[in-house]
C-alpha cells in the first residue's frame, strides 16, 4: 500500500489526488505547518531530512519531489496510459513530460517570490518586477497552451493537468488571474473532477 505523507495547505493535495483518480489504495498521514513560520514540523523532518511534501512511502522506497512521484506512480499504475502517452510515441511522451515539469521548474518560482513578498507586507521593487514579469510570462504561456481545449494537451485529461493545475490555483490564490478567463474556467473544471473532490474529503484541506 501506498503511504502518503501530507503536509496541509500546500501541493501534497494534488498527489492525493493523483491516487484518486488511478484508483490506488493508500494511507494518508497528515502533518500540520508551524501556526507562526507556516513551515513543517519536525515530525515531517523526521520522515524525510528536507521536511517537504508531498512524499511517499511504497514499501521500501521512500520518494519525494511531485514529478517524480507523479512519474512513478504512472509507470506501476497507469498500464493502460489513461493519463500519460506511451513511451513507444516518444514526441508525444517528450511534450507530456515537458508540461509534466514546466510548473515546478519555472512556473512556482516567481509565485513563491509574490507569496513571500505579500506574507512578509515589504515591498521589493527588484523582486516585485521580477514576480509580475515571469508570471505574466508563463500565464500567458499556459493560456495559449490551453488555447480552445479543455486540457492542457487537448480534449483528454492527463497527469500534466496535475502541475499546471496546482500553479493556476496558486496563481489565483495570488490574485493574479484576472486578465486569463480560460484559465479560470480550466481551474474550475480540473477542481470539479470526482476524483479531486474525494481527496479533498480525504485530505481535509
Amino acid at each position: 500500500m501506498i503511504i502518503l505523507h501530507h503536509l496541509r495547505i500546500g501541493r501534497s493535495m494534488f498527489a492525493v489526488w493523483q491516487l484518486e483518480e488511478l484508483g490506488v489504495d493508500y494511507e494518508i498521514k497528515v502533518y500540520h505547518r508551524h501556526p507562526e513560520t507556516f513551515l513543517a514540523q519536525e515530525d515531517l523532518k523526521a520522515v524525510h531530512p528536507l521536511g517537504k511534501s508531498p512524499v511517499i512511502e511504497d514499501g521500501d522506497l521512500l520518494l519525494s519531489e511531485s514529478g517524480a512521484i507523479t512519474t512513478y506512480l504512472l509507470e506501476k499504475f497507469d498500464t493502460q496510459n489513461k493519463f500519460a502517452p506511451p513511451r513507444s510515441d516518444i514526441e508525444e511522451w517528450a511534450k507530456f513530460t515537458q508540461w509534466l515539469h514546466y510548473p515546478e521548474g519555472s512556473v512556482f518560482g516567481p509565485l513563491l517570490v509574490r507569496m513571500i513578498l505579500l506574507r512578509s507586507g515589504q515591498e521589493h521593487q527588484a523582486l516585485n518586477a521580477y514576480s509580475e514579469r515571469e508570471t505574466a510570462l508563463h500565464l500567458g504561456h499556459i493560456s495559449d497552451q490551453l488555447a480552445e481545449n479543455e486540457f492542457i494537451l487537448g480534449n483528454s485529461f492527463s497527469a500534466a493537468d496535475f502541475g499546471v493545475t496546482y500553479v493556476v490555483s496558486l496563481a489565483k490564490r495570488l490574485g493574479q488571474l484576472q486578465p486569463y478567463a480560460s484559465l479560470d474556467a480550466y481551474l474550475e473544471r480540473n477542481l470539479s473532477r470526482p476524483a479531486y473532490k474525494r481527496a479533498v474529503e480525504k485530505a481535509v484541506e
